[in-house]
């Protein structure tokens, strides 16, 4: 029902993913990250929230990706319905598919990568997305962009897409948490989204808030006068 990617920027250590599917709300269903911790992807027939924020939480005690998946998947009795993939703050990773998952259904690892789908017209829509992140040199988040435009391309979700969501976390920056949960065109609407998180007066607001390497961040004054005149533009 769905296809995602979880990726770390080798060069920055920042972590982000993003999903589509042909149902709603994806990104509150799928998407699950914390700075300096990890990133998940719970998805499928009958998917678990719980299994998103579980792995998150042993990844926060230090276990892998890996490790994390194995320990959240096995006692489950409904596992065979789901689909899991999580990836680590060094970059490892874990993928879990059930074996009721409708198919196409799958998973495609690698170092600081992996992409999982279910519900696809075929595993192309997996091996379009991942070769499209890792083929960009656009900025990281646009690079998760281009990997669910690719996978689109490539098939997509059988039933097509109605919404799509990003979600990209840093210790030096706020989250970038972007969701689309009813569209026709949910791709185009989240790159839109996207573009107008990166203008002013969004982005200038972004880099005076407090984050996890600065959480007592105050403004300066004439920061925040620019920041008023940009958004009384706006009005």
């Amino acid at each position: 029902m769905t296809y995602s990617i979880l990726a770390r920027d080798a060069k920055t250590g920042i972590l982000g993913g993003a999903a589509a599917t042909g149902s709603l709300c994806v990104g509150g269903w799928v998407l699950r990250g914390v700075a300096g911790v990890g990133m998940s992807a719970s998805q499928g027939t009958a998917p678990s929230t719980l299994w998103g924020e579980g792995v998150l939480a042993m990844m926060g005690d230090g276990a892998s990706a890996e490790k994390a998946v194995d320990a959240m998947v096995s006692p489950d009795a409904g596992r065979d319905y789901r689909q899991l993939s999580a990836l680590d703050a060094r970059g490892g990773t874990g993928a879990f598919t059930g074996a009721a998952s409708v198919p196409a259904a799958g998973a495609r690892q690698g170092d600081g990568l992996v992409v999982a789908g279910n519900l696809l017209t075929g595993e192309e829509v997996l091996e379009a997305a991942r070769d499209a992140y890792l083929a960009s040199t656009l900025p990281f988040a646009e690079r998760l962009l281009a990997a669910l435009d690719a996978g689109a391309a490539a098939g997509s979700d059988s039933r097509g897409l109605q919404s799509a969501a990003l979600l990209v976390v840093s210790p030096d920056a706020p989250p970038l948490t972007l969701r689309v949960d009813m569209s026709e065109t949910p791709l185009a609407a989240l790159r839109a989204l996207y573009e107008r998180a990166q203008s002013q007066p969004y982005a200038g607001w972004c880099d005076v808030v407090p984050v996890l390497n600065d959480p007592h961040r105050r403004p300066r004054a004439e920061e925040m006068e620019v920041l008023a005149e940009q958004a009384a533009s706006k009005a």
